[in-house]
């Protein structure tokens, strides 16, 4: 069933969602306020924007031009109703494209920043895929991975253009290590805690094209109390009240 729902306090933001699909995560919320923005940015791209959170937060964060691909015919439609109904689509171009074939057809060195919220799992005999099919493209690394998402934003970026995803702590490593390999030096890191206490489960990565070397870790982000409220910082993300 699609529903209408608030996209949290962002401009009085409405998004259109689907039940049976994913609902926008916190992932994309965290991920859109942590990519660095400046009055230099003018181009930006966002890999598998699935109905379009983070386009829509980018766009009350920046006047640039913000373009979305997601593959998934469904969810691009979700996309394009909610760019439509917040009166967002001069700013916002959504497409409905594999990245794999379109990066080809753009232009090298055409944008200043790339977002992605990739898929987390790796795809192997022993993964548990689950049945909707939405929901196996989304989780896992079927049509997109770390590598072919580095690969594409060192075609894509401009020189000293930024790339910052959001993905599991323990694929850090690997994330790190492909970002190099791509000419991508990777530039700010924080880490995302369920609790205090408890084991990181997501990381925030950004990395420059062509960057110097010099890594920044930002404070620890925690997003529950132990009461299992919302802790002020992450209220602070969401508009909310603290």
């Amino acid at each position: 069933m699609i529903v209408l729902n608030d996209l949290l306090d962002y401009n009085n933001y409405k998004i259109y969602q689907d039940t049976e699909m994913f609902c926008f995560s916190l992932d994309s919320v965290l991920l859109a306020n942590f990519v660095t923005i400046n009055k230099k940015t003018s181009n930006i791209l966002d890999i598998g924007c699935g109905n379009g959170p983070i386009p829509l937060i980018l766009s009350t964060r920046t006047k640039s031009n913000i373009t979305g691909v997601e593959i998934q015919k469904d969810v691009y439609n979700l996309a394009v109703k909610s760019v439509k109904y917040n009166n967002c689509d001069k700013q916002i171009k959504i497409f409905n494209d594999d990245i794999n074939i379109l990066y080809k057809k753009l232009e090298s060195d055409s944008f200043d920043t790339i977002t992605c919220n990739p898929p987390y799992f790796k795809i192997n005999e022993f993964t548990k895929q689950n049945i909707s099919n939405y929901k196996r493209i989304a989780r896992h690394e079927i049509y997109l991975d770390i590598e072919r998402l580095c690969l594409i934003a060192r075609k894509l970026l401009k020189n000293n253009g930024n790339i910052a995803i959001v993905h599991r702590t323990n694929r850090l490593i690997d994330i790190i290590d492909i970002m190099k390999k791509n000419n991508i030096e990777p530039k700010k890191i924080q880490f995302i805690y369920p609790k205090k206490n408890e084991d990181s489960n997501l990381v925030l990565i950004e990395g420059i094209k062509n960057g110097r070397s010099g890594l920044k870790i930002l404070p620890p982000l925690y997003v529950h109390n132990s009461d299992g409220s919302y802790t002020n910082a992450i209220n602070k993300i969401f508009k909310s009240e603290e």
